[in-house]
């Protein structure tokens, strides 16, 4: 007998396993209604996965109120790709995504409004910190679920509904996780993201603010930073560029851009790289119109092209003054 639900979901889990080939897959089967795993994890190849029996046993356990969760597995490490999981996100966040070079291999509608992307960042396994750095970065720069970003977290796999009670529609039926969009290969900037998430990582990295003694204060931002250390660290690195010396007067877009650079090349977390900029900034907000926004493109922009080194990204022919927002430091493409 024709089963057209049989045929759409494989259909669905084909067009997801494309654009993101792996020679294994972890698939883990999660009751809703006790939160309790289904016995056993399966590790299947692609083609085991698209076999109509195991198919037709995966919709069983979904009807009976399992999730189903899928992961391109690796043993001990992770796979090379990276799960964003964008619970509320912008309606432009594919469009920032791929403006960035942080393209998705696979984005999933997991109910309306609510979206699982997978960016594919290395064709070879990653170390468990590595892609955990990678998916905070993420989750920070495109307003991801920052509990969903530990290496190993698992993703939805398509074609089956999501059994959660708030995800419900009026009816009182499912919704169904589909295929939003499918681009196999690696992120455009996967290099860049590799590169700055390496030195983030780094065990040996001197933090920036190593050789600041900040003044006490009782006034601190949401991360911890006060103002005064804020502002100790900013000019820190404006001493080691000469900054005044050399720039009359200076493009402080640019310098921001330069400081967020080097921040972030010495594993400072990005939420303090961005109250730094916001405490430290000379007149900040300036004349923006939308100081969050330009403080989040300016991180996006500092971690698609990290600095090398020690962040010192200021070429002698390279003027504030005069280079445009967007300017790229001839070294600092990170890339390998």
């Amino acid at each position: 007998m024709f089963d057209q639900g049989l045929i759409l979901t494989a259909q669905a889990i084909r067009r997801q396993l494309a654009a993101m080939p792996h020679e294994l897959y972890l698939v883990r089967l999660i009751h809703q209604p006790t939160q309790r795993p289904f016995p056993g994890e399966r590790l299947w190849t692609a083609q085991q996965l698209l076999h109509l029996a195991t198919i037709r046993f995966l919709r069983a356990r979904n009807r009976e109120g399992c999730d189903i969760y899928v992961q391109p597995y690796s043993q001990d490490r992770n796979a090379g790709y990276i799960l964003v999981d964008l619970d509320r996100a912008a309606p432009t966040v594919l469009a920032a995504m791929s403006a960035q070079g942080h393209e998705p291999c696979v984005v999933l509608q997991t109910s309306p409004g609510h979206l699982q992307a997978w960016v594919h960042v290395s064709h070879t396994p990653l170390p468990p910190a590595l892609a955990s750095a990678l998916g905070r970065q993420f989750a920070f720069l495109y307003g991801g679920d920052p509990a969903s970003t530990d290496w190993r977290h698992l993703g939805r796999l398509a074609g089956f509904t999501n059994q959660k009670p708030q995800r419900r529609f009026r009816n009182g039926y499912a919704p169904w996780v589909k295929v939003v969009a499918t681009r196999a290969g690696l992120a455009r900037r996967a290099n860049d993201l590799l590169s700055a998430a390496e030195q983030a990582t780094s065990p040996t990295r001197q933090r920036p603010q190593d050789d600041v003694r900040p003044e006490p204060s009782l006034s601190l931002s949401a991360s911890g930073i006060a103002a005064s250390q804020a502002t100790a660290i900013y000019q820190a690195w404006m001493r080691r560029w000469r900054i005044a010396e050399r720039f009359t007067p200076p493009d402080w877009s640019i310098v921001d851009l330069w400081v967020a650079r080097a921040l972030l090349a010495q594993a400072m977390p990005p939420d303090q790289v961005q109250d730094i900029l916001r405490l430290a900034s000379p007149q900040f907000p300036r004349r923006h119109t939308h100081p969050e926004d330009y403080l989040r493109r300016t991180l996006a922009r500092a971690f698609a092209f990290p600095a090398p080194g020690g962040g010192m990204c200021a070429s002698a022919h390279a003027t504030p003054a005069a280079a445009p927002h967007t300017r790229d430091c001839s070294n600092s493409t990170g890339g390998r």
